[in-house]
């Protein structure tokens, strides 16, 4: 701890392992202006990186996916608490490695909706990356899976959840009262042939249309 030129004690400059997570506290501090302070973000930004880097092959990727974990969980953060508003209805996505179904559930979901539902989607024990197939099947029906990465299940997205849909991943995810809880029996994509997770994927799609036409969200 040092002294200032006031005469008041200062906390010790915050020590980033990676100087874009300061630039990005800042960012994020700025847009939470008023909602978190400036302590809350720093913990944030630097759960988040470290949560990617346990399962990070590369760390070509870690910058932007680190951006998008760290505003994606302080936006939650914030809905959950009333402190931003709630447009669409939320929805999240749960499986064990956020790889396969989780992921297909999330993009079918938004684009069947055509925004008009706003999706989350986390593994209780993420993969490294997406399932090579399930990016080729959902890439047959036009759907770009680039943006998306396994990411870690945390409490600030359960919490801003309205519905939480898990597909086969135990007891791993928190329940919260008031929230719609749905599990979906699906075979898991991982080590099947191709023609096996288009059946998956077919079958996650007739899923997603039934949550949308429940949320009286008329699938596109």
């Amino acid at each position: 701890m040092t002294i200032d030129a006031t005469g008041r004690r200062s906390q010790p400059e915050l020590a980033y392992p990676e100087a874009y997570l300061r630039r990005l506290a800042d960012d994020l501090a700025a847009k939470f202006d008023g909602v978190f302070n400036r302590e809350t973000v720093e913990r944030y930004v630097l759960e988040s990186y470290t949560a990617l880097l346990r399962t990070a092959k590369v760390k070509a990727h870690l910058t932007t996916r680190t951006i998008h974990f760290a505003t994606e969980r302080l936006t939650a953060l914030a809905q959950a608490k009333g402190a931003l508003p709630v447009i669409w209805p939320e929805v999240l996505f749960v499986c064990e490695q956020n790889a396969g179904r989780s992921q297909m559930a999330a993009v079918l979901t938004e684009h069947l909706s055509s925004g008009r539902v706003h999706v989350r989607s986390a593994g209780s024990m993420p993969a490294h990356d997406l399932n090579p197939a399930v990016v080729e099947v959902m890439t047959e029906v036009g759907l770009d899976m680039s943006r998306e990465f396994p990411k870690p299940l945390t409490d600030d997205v359960v919490q801003a959840a309205d519905v939480v849909v898990t597909m086969g991943c135990g007891d791993a995810c928190p329940i919260y009262p008031g929230k719609r809880y749905q599990n979906w029996e699906l075979a898991d994509p991982q080590d099947q042939p191709i023609e096996a997770v288009r059946a998956i994927r077919n079958e996650v799609e007739q899923h997603v249309r039934e949550l949308l036409t429940s949320l009286e969200v008329t699938p596109a």
